[in-house]
């Protein structure tokens, strides 16, 4: 099979050309929804405000910046307790944080395509037509109302986490409030976000030029915030600029190595079984063995580790250690990789990825980018045996590729990078209404 492999990579790289395999359609601007760029200059200034969090210090670009892809460098992020930014960001000796944030940030890019309809890591929140609000989450329905879309509603998870953004029990008014439970209504954690926004008179201005309802003297509530927020991350990271994107278009064509990797990536690889369509995502869960550490996604009264993926909210079984297959737009620009973000390059990752039974047992942890904190353990799962064979019990078996096969596919997922993405349309302000300072 190799040997077949190296025939057909050798003649991607010369100059005959094979014939393409079936790609996905081009993108166009049907496949996103409007956005009105006034609202999303307004979403950018409070993209980048601090504001939002409970002690006033992270914003949402402090773990989806730019500079990173949208991410944050990192394997796991330090939200509420860290200073500094991506990499070099640190545990503040003076209020450490309790926890990483238990999975790897993800990137931005696309998600004002109206084909995103579930998202996170495990899916727990989606678009479900059969419920009032139109959401599924784990929140009460009545919770989620008055979100313009799914994008919007999933701005309400970070600020109410304690490890992310609000803080942690009594720092702040908005983390008192988490703690207590008092999330929506009246004096809520979201509520006491909107006060403080809405106490700024160049947001006022700003929302009540955006919206006739404000303007004619309703208050702006967090709803109103998240919309802002969602329009700005559809407008400015909207990327379809790419030499794939020439490529489908017929402007330009893929040669050399990446040429060869896009034959074995939509041919005998086997990537667009789960990589499909303009985005390179099915949009469904699989199990595929990254190495798990960290804190898990557990709640705080459980004693494990453990992340079980797609099942912490289905509760089925077979969706154990399954995640959200990721889009591959700009992943030149996102690393580290998986769901904990344990490889930090491309190469490493494929190659893991194409037989992932094998490198979850030969994990090196130096690999793994993680601040340091000295008071937790990140190694529980990975120290079990029992664990780690629960995880790659779900593994479908691989076979490693050679090395000249991932250099070709990664010059391929190099091709995913679109022209602007390391800039975005708008950019990063150079203040934000609040006054506070703006991660650079």
């Amino acid at each position: 099979m190799h040997l077949l492999r190296g025939a057909c990579l050798a003649a991607c790289l010369g100059t005959t050309a094979l014939a393409g395999p079936e790609l996905p359609p081009p993108v166009t601007d049907e496949m996103f929804a409007p956005v009105i760029e006034a609202e999303a200059r307004l979403g950018q200034l409070l993209f980048y405000d601090p504001i939002l969090s409970g002690n006033r210090n992270i914003s949402c670009a402090t773990c989806h910046h730019p500079r990173f892809g949208t991410s944050d460098g990192t394997s796991l992020a330090l939200g509420e307790g860290g200073i500094g930014l991506g990499p070099e960001r640190i545990a503040d000796p003076e209020n450490m944080p309790e926890e990483r944030v238990p999975r790897n940030a993800q990137g931005l890019w696309n998600l004002g395509a109206t084909e995103f309809t579930v998202l996170f890591h495990d899916g727990r929140i989606e678009v479900d037509e059969r419920r009032p609000s139109g959401l599924r989450t784990p929140l009460e329905d009545e919770m989620v109302q008055g979100f313009a879309s799914l994008l919007s509603a999933q701005t309400m998870f970070p600020v109410l986490s304690p490890d992310e953004m609000a803080g942690h029990y009594s720092e702040n008014e908005v983390s008192e409030a988490v703690r207590q439970g008092r999330l929506t209504g009246l004096d809520g954690a979201w509520d006491r976000i909107a006060v403080r926004v809405r106490g700024i008179p160049e947001y006022r201005a700003m929302f009540e030029a955006a919206d006739p309802d404000i303007a004619s003297g309703r208050p702006i509530g967090f709803t109103d915030i998240s919309d802002m927020i969602a329009a700005f991350v559809a407008f400015e990271w909207r990327s379809d600029d790419s030499p794939f994107d020439r490529h489908l278009r017929g402007t330009a064509q893929l040669e050399g190595a990446a040429g060869a990797g896009l034959q074995l990536f939509y041919g005998e690889a086997g990537c667009v079984s789960c990589h499909s369509g303009p985005f390179q995502t099915d949009h469904d869960f699989h199990a595929m063995g990254v190495p798990q550490f960290g804190p898990g996604k557990s709640e705080r009264f459980e004693l494990h580790s453990r992340d079980l993926g797609r099942m912490r909210v289905t509760g089925e079984p077979e969706d154990a250690y399954a995640f959200r297959t990721p889009s591959l737009r700009n992943v030149e620009l996102t690393a580290p990789y998986g769901h904990t973000g344990a490889y930090p390059d491309l190469a490493g990752f494929v190659a893991a990825h194409a037989d992932p039974a094998t490198a979850l047992l030969s994990y090196d942890r130096t690999q793994a980018a993680l601040p340091r904190l000295p008071h937790v353990s990140d190694w529980e799962i990975l120290d079990s045996a029992d664990e780690t064979g629960a995880i790659g019990a779900r593994l479908s078996p691989g076979t490693a590729l050679p090395e000249d096969e991932v250099a070709a596919i990664v010059a391929f997922l190099e091709s995913l990078t679109g022209d602007g993405a390391s800039t975005g349309r708008l950019g990063i302000p150079k203040s934000v209404p609040s006054g506070l300072p703006v991660e650079r």
